[in-house]
């Protein structure tokens, strides 16, 4: 499973190549389209970005996976927009805030096999842990 340095380092580079490439390159990932999502840190207050796959839109709702790699941890982000639910997200060059929230149980058991049939590592990672990755919604 990827460590929390491995993560980082990969966030950094992404955020190197949308840099170098003036936001030409980097925008779209495995198929899937890609986000910065600006969080509030739970603990310092200040703002936390991440870059993440979007495996699923449903008209303005962008639909996100908490995997951590399969990993018995949530992800950071994932805690902090759990207690701070205002973000910003920025989609190919355009930012907008948007209000995040964990799908509600239907909403996971309808959302969860479209995401996985699609982007099959997505199942994958949940067979490496007991707990239920969430599917988070991004809604303006």
């Amino acid at each position: 499973m990827p460590s929390d340095g491995f993560l980082k380092f990969m966030n950094t580079a992404h955020k190197s190549l949308l840099k170098i490439s003036f936001g030409k390159f980097g925008w779209n990932a495995g198929g899937m389209p890609v986000i910065e999502l600006v969080t509030t840190g739970r603990k310092s207050g200040e703002p936390r970005s991440v870059m993440l796959t979007s495996p699923l839109q449903e008209g303005d709702t962008l639909v996100i996976v908490a995997s951590k790699g399969g990993e018995d941890t949530h992800p950071a982000w994932f805690l902090n927009l759990r207690d701070k639910p205002d973000v910003t997200v920025t989609m190919k060059g355009v930012t907008r805030p948007m209000t995040s929230r964990v799908a509600t149980a239907e909403e996971r058991e309808r959302m969860w096999p479209l995401v996985t049939a699609k982007y099959k590592n997505y199942a994958g990672y949940q067979t490496k842990t007991d707990r239920e990755i969430p599917l988070v919604l991004l809604e303006p």
